[in-house]
C-alpha cells in the first residue's frame, strides 16, 4: 500500500522553493517530490491523487496569485500537520 502523504508537506515543499506555479507545473513537482503514485490527506479529506489534493488546496485559498501562477499562503497552513 501506498504510503499518504500529508497536504502540509507538498505545501512546506512550494514555500521551500520560493517559486510561483501553474497547476500543471505543481502536478509535475509533486511527482518528483513525492513520487508519480502518491496519495495525500488532509485534515478533512483522504485519498486524493494530485490534482485533487491542488484542487482541493486552491477551493480552500491556500494559495495566492504571484507572477504567471501561485504561492502558498503561509497563513493558511493549519497547524495539525
Amino acid at each position: 500500500m501506498t504510503p499518504s502523504i500529508h497536504g502540509h508537506e507538498v505545501m512546506r515543499k512550494m514555500i521551500e522553493s520560493k517559486q510561483s506555479y501553474t497547476q500543471s507545473a505543481l502536478r509535475i513537482a509533486i511527482g518528483e517530490w513525492f513520487g508519480e503514485g502518491a496519495r495525500f490527506h488532509t485534515c478533512s479529506a483522504n485519498d486524493m491523487t494530485a490534482d485533487e489534493l491542488i484542487a482541493f488546496l486552491a477551493a480552500r485559498e491556500k494559495f495566492f496569485s504571484h507572477d504567471d501562477g501561485f504561492r502558498v499562503d503561509e497563513t493558511q497552513i493549519c497547524e495539525d500537520a
